[in-house]
């Protein structure tokens, strides 16, 4: 029987990814696909920064993210605040050194969109009016 840790929950905007760890050989899989198809190289960078301040956990273990909503930097942000939090769990060093390099990646991002209002084209803008 392999040993399942999980699940970790990033949330970010209206995406929410939740990540289990499983024994392995440092291969990610993002809805079931590997990260290679995931995004440009951007986007897989922002994802994979947490995993190098614990590079020897990283290489014996098989992360699987599953994410539903929001765009795609949205769905970055949850996988790397995901995988930021369980590191974070097995260290307190590691915890340290996350928290140094960007504190949000524990810490979450709570902005949301603003709702847009009746009447209007957006949220803050008004209809323009060509008299007064």
């Amino acid at each position: 029987m392999v040993k399942l840790m999980g699940p970790f929950v990033g949330r970010r905007k209206t995406a929410i990814a939740r990540l289990f760890i499983r024994p392995g050989k440092g291969n990610i899989y993002i809805n079931n696909q590997p990260i290679t198809y995931f995004g440009n190289e951007i986007i897989r960078n922002k994802i994979l920064t947490p995993l190098y301040f614990d590079e020897k956990f990283w290489k014996n273990h098989d992360f699987y993210v599953k994410v539903e909503g929001g765009g795609v930097m949205a769905v970055a942000d949850a996988v790397s605040f995901a995988l930021a939090k369980a590191l974070a769990s097995r260290s307190e060093v590691v915890a340290q050194r996350i928290k140094e390099y960007n504190r949000v990646l524990l810490a979450g991002d709570p902005r949301q969109t603003e709702p847009k209002k009746p009447n209007r084209y957006s949220a803050r803008r008004f209809k323009q009016k060509s008299y007064r």
